[in-house]
């Protein structure tokens, strides 16, 4: 008998001792970013409606209301956050619209073969408009899934998906323009080149390939977060798209992850599509107090 305990024992240490590094190998695989905790996720499970939620933005960076698409419907949706009622205003027939983007006092969405539409924001709260500016050929024909507006520089970021221009590169290609509120008109300022092969410096295990899904730029710092459902990372780089950082996503708690933004108190929000048993959800990630300090 006494062997039998001390059997019992001996494996109770080595599952202990097993599962504690099981635990820290999950740790190290899956890291956050300076200042958030994907651990501790705020999560807000989705209606029926936004099933395969895409983009989503706050008007001026105000998070009581949060606005996004899905990827179906030419619908602008809004509700309150925490509250699963929405309402939705039509500003297109059915297509596949990826991101969505606030810019003072026009909403842009960018479909994903590259066609940005806009509408005066006062057109949100209707059940539909036909003030609706659509701007086609800005970009090579491609594959495109992120868009940012920055109203503190008056400029529009158009993220590559699949372009050929990358296929046999190492590279993502952006699109830059110059939004002009007077004349209402965007103009080409440039485009820029993520290095990929970067990725290997932080993780020599990941591919240098990337299919971005949406991307935003964080107020403080004015790092770019750059999301990638299909990779199931996040990629963050400086002012000039040096990569900074990567972090590996969880799929268990980044089912699908269409979407990323920032309220104004600097907390990071990442949407993710749902499935035929989950869900499509938006995840708050506080901003930790010992980083504000």
């Amino acid at each position: 008998m006494r062997i039998f305990y001390k059997n019992v024992l001996r494996l109770m240490v080595v599952l202990a001792i097993f599962g504690a590094y099981a635990c820290k190998n999950l740790v190290n695989k899956y890291t956050s970013p300076q200042g958030y905790n994907f651990n501790k996720p705020d999560k807000f499970n989705m209606p029926s409606s936004l099933l395969e939620i895409s983009g989503i933005a706050f008007y001026k960076g105000i998070s009581d209301t949060v606005y996004s698409i899905q990827d179906e419907d030419g619908k602008l949706f809004r509700q309150g956050w925490g509250v699963k009622k929405q309402f939705h205003m039509k500003f297109a027939p059915k297509g596949d619209f990826e991101d969505i983007g606030i810019f003072n006092e026009m909403v842009f969405v960018l479909k994903s073969e590259g066609s940005i539409y806009s509408f005066p924001f006062t057109e949100a709260i209707k059940e539909a408009t036909d003030i609706v500016k659509i701007r086609k050929g800005l970009v090579p024909k491609a594959e495109y899934e992120g868009m940012f507006v920055d109203p503190q520089t008056n400029k529009v970021y158009v993220l590559c998906k699949k372009c050929d221009l990358d296929k046999k590169m190492k590279q993502v290609t952006g699109y830059v323009f110059d939004y002009n509120a007077e004349l209402d008109s965007l103009t080409a300022a440039g485009d820029f080149k993520i290095d990929l092969s970067q990725i290997k410096k932080f993780n020599s295990k990941l591919k240098t390939s990337l299919s971005p899904s949406a991307l935003a730029k964080h107020p403080k710092t004015g790092e770019w977060f750059i999301l990638s459902s299909t990779n199931k990372l996040l990629l963050i780089t400086d002012a000039m798209w040096n990569i900074k950082a990567v972090h590996r996503l969880n799929s268990s708690t980044f089912n699908q992850p269409e979407g990323i933004a920032f309220d104004r108190e600097l907390n990071l929000y990442i949407s993710n599509e749902g499935d035929e048993v989950s869900d499509g959800n938006i995840l708050k990630f506080r901003y930790l107090d010992s980083v504000k300090k």
